[in-house]
């Protein structure tokens, strides 16, 4: 008999473990504002959506920027988790590739073409959607 229970507790014990590394492993994967993006470096970019990714733990939208000699980088706008945006009027389709949007932020501290959104203006009709920027310091 003592057998047989220990068995059990140690396939409950197993299941316990299992579990618990699944739910550590995504919010390892989570970051804080300050690990990749500098609050010190707030950016406006107004371009054309090419992709947006609505996705866990965060959407992900990329934008065709034009800077003043003509030339066009792809940018990488990082917003918050889909239910937060979900909850706050986004939709799937709130941008659509083709839309023309001017996104205020801040930039990363890598130096790459990315930033984190604090807000999203699609120019079409003026419609402004906070982005849910994990920035302690932005207004909400």
């Amino acid at each position: 008999m003592k057998r047989g229970t220990a068995t059990i507790s140690w396939v409950r014990w197993s299941a316990i473990a299992v579990v618990a590394a699944a739910v550590a492993i995504p919010a390892m994967a989570h970051h804080a504002f300050e690990a990749e993006y500098d609050r010190n470096q707030p950016v406006t970019l107004t371009g054309t959506v090419t992709v947006m990714e609505w996705m866990n733990p965060h959407i992900y939208f990329f934008v065709d920027v034009e800077d003043a000699e003509g030339n066009v980088t792809n940018w990488a706008v990082e917003g918050g988790a889909p239910n937060g945006l979900y909850r706050r009027g986004w939709r799937r389709d709130s941008l659509k590739p083709g839309e023309r949007v001017t996104i205020e932020g801040w930039l990363a501290r890598d130096g790459s073409n990315s930033a984190n959104s604090g807000s999203v203006v699609r120019l079409s009709d003026g419609l402004r959607l906070f982005a849910g920027t994990s920035n302690p310091d932005a207004a909400r």
